[in-house]
């Protein structure tokens, strides 16, 4: 049985990444349910409307921040820091990473401008910013699947 420095066996690290590729795509799935939410919220309240706007958007902001974290934190920070014996997938990670983090820089000023709004946050800028950020977080989805797909 294989072990590595930590005298950890090989498949014990394997459950480990698939553990965090599996919470990495639960908390990406809540993003997205969420991220159609907040993207139904017009720029004023519509009176049949059950969630308050303002809510919506702070739960978003919320579950989004964690999803950054998770992929962040948990699988990215682990093969950047050399914890990744496959070569093939510390370099596609190398590659891959860079862009990543733009999309993970453009979320946070997201939820940075908007996580404490009310209800004036919604004008045409916040359509605008809101649209942005799903192309970012597009962008982000396919260069995660690249790297979960070597992964496993």
């Amino acid at each position: 049985m294989e072990v590595n420095e930590h005298n950890q066996p090989r498949d014990e690290r394997r459950t480990r990444s698939n553990n965090l590729i599996d919470q990495l795509k639960t908390e990406r799935a809540e993003v997205l349910v969420n991220f159609c939410r907040v993207a139904g919220i017009e720029s004023y309240k519509n009176p049949g409307q059950q969630t308050d706007p303002e809510e919506c958007l702070r739960d978003f902001c919320q579950i989004m921040v964690d999803y950054l974290a998770a992929g962040h934190f948990g699988l990215y920070q682990r093969v950047v820091d050399g914890n990744e014996r496959r070569q093939e997938i510390s370099e596609l990670a190398a590659e891959l990473y860079p862009e990543i983090a733009k999309t993970t820089q453009f979320a946070l000023d997201f939820n940075d401008k908007y996580e404490h709004e009310t209800e004036d946050a919604f004008d045409e800028s916040f359509s605008e910013d809101l649209s942005r950020l799903g192309e970012a977080l597009a962008t982000r989805i396919e260069l995660e699947d690249r790297l979960l797909q070597a992964l496993k």
